[in-house]
């Protein structure tokens, strides 16, 4: 049995908005583009998850549902502080808590996070991230919990500029 990850990172922000504040700064136009491009193309390739957890940042919750909308993406949704200026361990205590059902995940999510977590699980390496960019990893695993250092394949990693 295997499960499949998708990280996604959040889409360019405006970093002139959001009243001073990182975790409330807005999508930047750009960022809207590429959060629908993403949707659009992760429905019409059918890998759409089976559940998103968002950070609770402006950005990152704009940016998936931005993405559900222009794909119509059925799939459930959650928002966590967990993810917001995460590291590993916070990450992996957000997936070793989604029940075993799930078959696919998305976490949307920063920088530097997600590059560190996408290192992490293929064992080493560097992974680049840009603004908008998705990476899915599968694990031969059978629960979430099992997810670990090194266990992870990766199947793509796809930065929107490819798209648009």
């Amino acid at each position: 049995m295997t499960k499949q990850l998708i990280l996604f990172r959040h889409g360019k922000s405006d970093w002139n908005a959001g009243n001073g504040r990182d975790r409330d700064r807005p999508l930047a136009e750009r960022g809207i583009v590429a959060a629908k491009t993403m949707g659009k193309l992760l429905a019409a390739a059918g890998r759409v998850p089976d559940l998103a957890i968002t950070s609770s940042a402006v950005r990152a919750r704009t940016t998936l549902e931005i993405a559900i909308e222009a794909g119509q993406w059925p799939c459930p949704t959650r928002v966590t502080d967990d993810l917001y200026e995460a590291a590993i361990d916070q990450v992996l205590e957000v997936v070793h808590a989604v029940p075993a059902h799930h078959r696919s995940l998305m976490l949307v999510g920063h920088q530097p996070t997600w590059s560190d977590a996408a290192s992490f699980f293929l064992g080493g390496g560097t992974v680049a991230m840009p603004t908008a960019a998705m990476v899915c990893l599968e694990f031969e695993v059978v629960t979430w919990s099992q997810i670990d250092y090194g266990r992870g394949t990766l199947l793509w990693l796809l930065p929107p500029r490819l798209f648009t």
